[in-house]
């Protein structure tokens, strides 16, 4: 109730049709994560669960009686990035000492003050490189922190070093602003082991375009997550941006029981496995 009068509160005070405050973003990302460990779409805030205009889980239309969302999962670590301009909250949820192990990814749309559009990539055992115990393990070393005010990229600046390594897989052309370090944590697996001399540009095909994107930008923490088509897989691929350069990269694919494209005679998985397993 408290949680409800909250937001209330904040769409009165900002009309949200001009735009969003943080507060406003943090509320409603903080109420995802309370559906979620309950399993109860209806606490997920302002909207009722009955008003959604889109429900989507791995680029499938889903109904909440039978998506991730009616799974009561224990979180044990979770992010949020929060996109004033667009009216977008973009969430990393890692589950691994529940009964099923998860990592999530959800981007919440809103429009007038309300949800319009869920937006989830679920990942569990079996999809690309899984290992959530090496997820969470490199996650919480990881530092997003806030970046001060006069060290901060643009929104340009991140979607285009975003841009820049998503292009690279469909051409080698791309210059693409690698910072020093940079890592990357996919499905578990991690291109570094922490330290000053990590790499992100390992492993990276040729031939795949990475279509279908859809942003979610966070400049105070200069993240950003791009939900996209990766051949014909659904995919996420979030990024930190440091200094108009690369510092961090996580991914999400399911296989939806596939063992996904060749790519380049390099089958089965869609890349190189050139990272380690944790």
């Amino acid at each position: 109730m408290m949680l409800h009068t909250l937001l209330l509160a904040a769409l009165s005070s900002t009309g949200l049709a001009a735009g969003c405050t943080r507060e406003f973003l943090q509320a409603s990302a903080d109420s995802l994560l309370a559906a979620q460990a309950a399993g109860d779409p209806s606490l997920l805030k302002p909207a009722p669960a009955e008003a959604f205009a889109a429900y989507n889980e791995n680029q499938k239309t889903a109904a909440f009686k039978t998506g991730i969302l009616k799974t009561a999962v224990k979180i044990d670590h979770s992010r949020h990035s929060l996109d004033t301009t667009q009216c977008a909250t973009y969430t990393e949820i890692i589950s691994a000492s529940g009964p099923k192990p998860y990592v999530i990814g959800v981007q919440l749309w809103f429009t007038d003050g309300a949800v319009s559009k869920i937006d989830s990539i679920v990942t569990s055992t079996g999809d690309w490189l899984f290992n959530v115990t090496g997820t969470l393990s490199w996650a919480r070393k990881e530092a997003w922190d806030v970046i001060a005010a006069e060290k901060r990229d643009t929104r340009a600046v991140i979607q285009a070093a975003a841009d820049a390594y998503l292009d690279i897989f469909s051409d080698k052309k791309v210059v693409v602003p690698w910072g020093k370090p940079c890592a990357r944590l996919e499905g578990g697996a991690y291109t570094g082991n922490g330290g000053p001399n990590d790499r992100c540009d390992v492993g990276i095909p040729d031939g795949v375009k990475l279509t279908n994107r859809r942003y979610v930008i966070d400049e105070t923490v200069g993240a950003v997550d791009v939900m996209l088509t990766f051949a014909s897989l659904a995919d996420s691929h979030e990024f930190r941006v440091e200094g108009g350069k690369l510092r961090f990269v996580h991914t999400m694919t399911p296989m939806g029981g596939s063992r996904g494209p060749t790519v380049g005679g390099k089958g089965p998985g869609r890349r190189r496995r050139t990272t380690v397993p944790m």
